[in-house]
């Protein structure tokens, strides 16, 4: 038998009455989520509002913040910060449905209704959490009519973000009074604390000033918002949200929070992170290490004020995860006198010598240098091109570790030539040095002595890169992701070999140098480092960059103003101030160092070259050297001569007698030597002239004229002509030079002997020929003047 329920449900779905009513309502749904739809697409969902762009420190702290284009302060909360303890008490004060409804509440808005029907006017509001976002995107007059289209705004809302975000959005916009907007900006402004280390009552007491943001101010109205914080307190109590104890531990908490200002560390690096368009920009800034690092720049700075410098910069890098832990950019950004806002750290400066350890750790890698190899320190003229040491005294023979020790200027344009100028300034290039990048056409060999631009950000990750064993790697400013840099630098490089890298870190971390500071000879916990000093022309920079295996710090001195000052020096005035930071930062931090690696091994070599000994080598010295790499020329400084018995004459193997003459060693020196030895008084012994009745004609080694400059424009007064001067370099086996001027004969002189002509104006060509028939030309220009 079939029931009587079974027969009324038959009978139910048969009625065509019932399914005209549920087509139709069917029909109507599915025509208001139509409607729905276009009017979605004819009027999308305002854009969430602009955020203040917010710097963290390592820790994740605000450390500096900035106004959005309307003046608010409004710092982005983010998912991770909504800890479950804001989540529970916002959620519970404001609509404790929110994750139970669809935007909107009905139950609510139906007892807002009666309510307000009822009692005349508004006692109850019926807006979700969703909806106040929607209103914080489109403000506008609380009407009906304005309040449906916020009601379809929270639809929208639920229909592209999850709660959680929703959420977010709500935290980011609510409104503290003035313009402090979001929980976020309140946390910092009020607690100086993220919101995820707010306390509960700290939580709650935000959560009240929204309904009455222009009555419950902090600062200034703490006891009533104590008040209206502990009367939620207890409802959450009686509804059992949170224990009670931890309410009545939250109530006997007292407000004493007031209105602070926004957080300013950091300032220089701040500016440079902002431009990079990001809500949040989380540094690797160690606040401890950049408090004390500002503090002994400006302590520093005042103690230069009397001898007319005036500003200072300082980089620290962790090199265990090169991370930039602490960034000076002047010795005080508030100093409107001297440009205090002038970013020191990011500014292009001639950088002096502080790129001469790269030259010779490439010239190593080269197979061009080792630390005992000799180069000559003596008056070198290239192409008119005339470098001077810092002191401006010529030391003759060197060995490049004590080129580099001492910072001289010769040896390192000689080593710049040897390696190459092209390939130098390509090598710089490739790790970031912009304005070499852009000047590379322009650079000559003046570069390696500061003719370049570089900024202490650049020179102080190169000189991490030693620290590495020579791989250079872009310093991270910022934490993962939010590097605003990182995608135009290269992870990593391989700069220098590391065995490269070890000889540079061994000279430069020797004491015995003349730009170690006497004060700090008596450190006992001053943590071993290695360094290096330059001075930019004019003496307007003072670099002093120096690194271990923990820390590498860049120091520059002087002014932004470009102002140059008589007693600047980077030994003298940056150095200073390296130490104190090293000895402040990395305070007795052992004597952990750079182990040698094992592509490198030691050789006896020739003390008067470098090279390994010859057949007449008699005193050698023990040298690092680069296996397969490293040179294997042997040293041909002596050299066996044909002579005659009275040591007048020298014979080439074509002129040389079947008897009468004998064989002795004389040194080999060039040409700058040889001036370098008569200038200062070195006795050498000279190669006798050669055989004058030989006709082989030699090539090679013809004299290197110095003075005049080849191509060069001389200006001569008409009515006070000054001659100019006749110089010429050549091997210590010629004795007499012939000049010619314009292709006529001028004067004989002894080989480095001086003399001077009057030229006439226009081009005019120079030459010296040898007493061995070999011959060098140049041309020169000159102008008379009035």
């Amino acid at each position: 038998m079939v029931s009587r329920k079974q027969n009324e449900k038959r009978i139910a779905i048969n009625n065509p009455l019932l399914k005209t009513i549920a087509i139709r309502i069917l029909g109507c749904c599915a025509g208001l989520i139509l409607f729905f739809f276009l009017l979605t697409l004819l009027f999308p969902l305002p854009q969430p509002k602009l955020y203040s762009t917010i710097i963290t420190d390592d820790e994740g702290k605000v450390i500096h913040a900035f106004l959005t284009a309307d003046d608010k302060w409004r710092m982005k909360t983010e998912l991770g910060e909504i800890s479950p303890l804001l989540q529970k008490a916002i959620v519970e004060k404001e609509d404790k449905w929110f994750y139970r409804h669809p935007g909107l509440n009905p139950v609510a808005m139906v007892r807002a209704f009666f309510n307000n029907l009822f009692t005349g006017r508004r006692t109850s509001g019926a807006s979700t959490i969703t909806m106040q976002v929607a209103r914080a995107l489109e403000p506008k007059q609380r009407t009906y009519a304005n309040k449906f289209i916020e009601m379809f705004r929270a639809l929208q809302l639920e229909m592209r973000y999850s709660k959680k975000e929703i959420l977010q959005l709500y935290l980011n916009t609510v409104p503290y009074g003035g313009n402090i907007e979001g929980v976020k900006s309140a946390a910092v402004l009020y607690f100086r604390k993220n919101p995820d280390h707010l306390s509960l009552a700290e939580v709650v007491a935000l959560s009240v000033i929204p309904n009455r943001p222009s009555s419950l101010v902090i600062g200034k109205t703490n006891n009533d918002i104590i008040v209206e914080r502990n009367r939620w307190l207890k409802k959450f109590e009686a509804e059992g949200v949170f224990p009670a104890t931890e309410i009545r531990d939250a109530m006997d908490e007292p407000l004493t929070a007031t209105r602070l200002e926004a957080p300013k560390e950091v300032p220089h690096l701040s500016w440079k992170l902002k431009s990079s368009g990001n809500d949040i920009q989380r540094t690797w800034i160690n606040l401890n290490t950049q408090w004390k690092a500002e503090k002994l720049v400006k302590d520093y700075v005042r103690t230069l004020q009397f001898r007319d410098i005036h500003q200072a910069a300082v980089m620290v890098v962790d090199n265990r995860n090169h991370h930039v832990i602490a960034y000076v950019g002047s010795a005080d950004f508030a100093d409107t006198t001297d440009a205090g806002q002038v970013n020191g750290a990011a500014a292009i400066r001639q950088p002096g010598s502080t790129l001469k350890p790269f030259l010779y750790g490439k010239c190593i890698d080269a197979g061009l240098l080792t630390p005992r190899m000799v180069l000559a320190d003596a008056a070198v003229n290239v192409n008119g091109y005339a470098p001077e040491n810092y002191d401006r005294q010529l030391n003759g023979y060197v060995t490049m570790e004590y080129a580099l020790e001492h910072s001289l200027n010769i040896p390192a344009v000689k080593a710049l030539r040897m390696l190459g100028k092209d390939a130098f300034v390509e090598d710089l290039s490739d790790v970031h040095f912009r304005q070499i990048q852009k000047d590379r056409r322009k650079l000559g060999l003046s570069l390696i002595l500061g003719g370049c631009g570089a900024t202490l950000e650049e020179l102080t990750a190169l000189f991490a890169g030693l620290s590495q064993e020579g791989k250079y790697q872009w310093p991270e400013y910022t934490q993962p992701g939010h590097d605003p840099d990182k995608k135009a630098k290269a992870v990593t490089q391989q700069m220098l070999s590391p065995a490269a890298a070890f000889l540079v870190n061994d000279i430069l971390s020797k004491v015995n140098r003349p730009d170690f500071p006497l004060s700090w000879t008596s450190t006992e916990k001053m943590p071993k480092i290695a360094w290096k000093t330059g001075t930019s022309y004019g003496r307007r920079d003072a670099w002093s960059i120096g690194y271990n295996k923990h820390f590498t710090i860049g120091v520059w001195v002087g002014n932004f103003s470009g102002k140059g000052v008589p007693s600047l020096s980077g030994a003298e005035v940056a150095t200073p101030l390296l130490f104190r930071l090293f000895n402040t930062i990395d305070y007795d931090s052992g004597k952990d160092w750079f182990e040698a690696p094992a592509s490198l091994s030691t050789r006896s070599v020739c003390t008067a070259t470098g090279l390994p000994p010859g057949p007449h080598c008699t005193e050698t010295v023990s040298d690092w050297f680069i296996p397969l790499v490293s040179s294997t020329q042997t040293c041909q400084h002596m050299q066996e001569i044909a002579v005659n018995p009275e040591e007048s004459i020298s014979y080439c193997r074509i002129c040389q007698p079947l008897n009468g003459y004998r064989k002795k060693l004389y040194a080999v020196i060039d040409p700058d030597m040889q001036a370098w030895m008569q200038d200062h008084h070195v006795a050498y012994q000279h190669i006798p002239p050669h055989n004058p009745d030989c006709e082989s004609v030699f090539r090679g080694g013809a004299p290197r004229i110095v003075s005049p400059s080849n191509g060069g424009e001389y200006l001569i007064y008409r009515k006070n002509p000054e001659p100019l001067q006749l110089v010429c370099q050549t091997g210590n086996e010629v004795g007499k030079v012939y000049w010619y001027i314009n292709d006529a004969f001028y004067k004989t002189a002894s080989a480095g002997n001086k003399l001077f002509f009057q030229p006439e104006e226009g081009p005019v060509k120079i030459s010296c020929t040898d007493d061995k028939g070999r011959n060098r030309d140049i041309w020169i220009r000159v102008r008379m003047v009035d």
